[in-house]
C-alpha cells in the first residue's frame, strides 16, 4: 500500500455499502472526497460545519443507510457536544479524521486541537483507532466500518499527519 489508501477506503465503503458522506472540505480527505462525489450510488455532502454531519450520519443511520463523516481534527470539538444523538440513541457513526497540529504542522493555531482529539473523542464515547502508516490506514478505516455498524457504536479513524502530509502556504 502506498499513497493510493483513499482508494482502497473507497473501495471498503462500497464493500460496507455506506450510502452517504458528509465532509467539510479537507486537502488531507481530497481525494477520498472526489471518488465519493463522482459515485452515483453515494449521497457527498458538503457541509458548513461538522456537527452537521454527526445528525447527518444519524438521520442516514434511522434512514436505513450507512454514512461516514470525513473531517479534520480541528473540527472535532465542533462535534463533542452533538455526539450525544447517537450515544444516548446507540447509533453509529463513523469518523474519518485527518490529523493536523502534529509532525511537521506550521500553522501553531492546530496545535492545540491536534494534541486532544483523541482524548476529546474518547471522553465523548468515541472508540478510536488510528494510522500512522499509509499502509494501515485501508485496514484500520475497515475494521471501524465493522465495528461501528456491527455493533451500534460511535468510532473514528485518526489519520496521523504523517500520512497525509504537512502543509506549507508559503511555496
Amino acid at each position: 500500500m502506498s499513497v493510493n489508501w483513499p482508494e482502497t477506503i473507497f473501495e471498503h465503503f462500497k464493500a460496507a455499502d455506506v450510502r452517504q458522506v458528509a465532509y467539510v472540505p479537507d486537502a488531507g480527505h481530497k481525494r477520498l472526497i472526489e471518488l465519493c462525489e463522482a459515485d452515483a450510488e453515494i449521497h457527498a455532502v458538503s457541509l458548513t460545519t461538522e456537527e452537521e454531519g454527526v445528525a447527518m450520519m444519524g438521520g442516514a443511520w434511522v434512514g436505513g443507510q450507512r454514512g461516514v463523516l470525513l473531517l479534520q481534527s480541528s473540527g472535532v470539538g465542533n462535534c463533542i457536544n452533538m455526539l450525544s444523538l447517537q450515544h444516548e440513541c446507540r447509533m453509529p457513526i463513523v469518523m474519518l479524521v485527518t490529523m493536523r497540529g502534529e509532525w511537521g504542522e506550521f500553522n501553531p493555531w492546530q496545535v492545540a486541537m491536534g494534541k486532544s482529539t483523541q482524548e476529546a473523542l474518547e471522553s465523548a464515547g468515541v472508540y478510536v483507532y488510528r494510522a500512522d502508516d499509509p499502509a494501515d490506514v485501508p485496514e484500520t478505516v475497515r475494521a471501524a466500518l465493522n465495528f461501528g455498524y456491527n455493533t451500534s457504536r460511535m468510532v473514528a479513524v485518526l489519520i496521523g499527519q504523517r500520512v497525509i502530509g504537512t502543509k506549507n502556504f508559503n511555496k
